[in-house]
């Protein structure tokens, strides 16, 4: 290596490296302790069954039921509204029997029209 070489690189290699990280926790055991417990610790509340990830999967699942449930009492509401005008309106009756059964009175000529698309 030139002259020029050495103020551009860095050349440290990886068991130098390791072991200066070694001597340094060796030095300063609480706080390598303390370092080990904290990250273990953040594993711990990250990944955990109840932990964040899980919390916030569960919210988004509770957020998903309440959207299910509000459209569910919707169509409850609406299908509770047509019993009601089911059962006491004749022409109601008369105009589902017509509309989706395709059913007549006698004598009538039922006529369709189809729509072209």
């Amino acid at each position: 290596m030139s002259l020029m070489d050495n103020q551009f690189y860095r050349n440290i290699q990886p068991e130098r490296f390791l072991k200066r990280i070694a001597k340094k926790a060796a030095k300063n055991k609480k706080r390598t302790i303390l370092l080990v417990f904290l990250f273990f610790l953040f594993l711990y509340l990250l990944f955990d069954n109840k932990g964040i990830l899980k919390r916030l999967s569960l919210e988004a699942q509770h957020n998903e039921w309440i959207e299910k449930l509000k459209a569910d009492s919707a169509e409850t509401k609406r299908l509770q509204d047509q019993i009601k005008a089911l059962e006491g309106d004749k022409k109601t009756i008369e105009k589902i029997a017509r509309e989706k059964y395709g059913m007549k009175r006698e004598g009538e000529t039922v006529y369709q029209v189809k729509k072209e698309k």
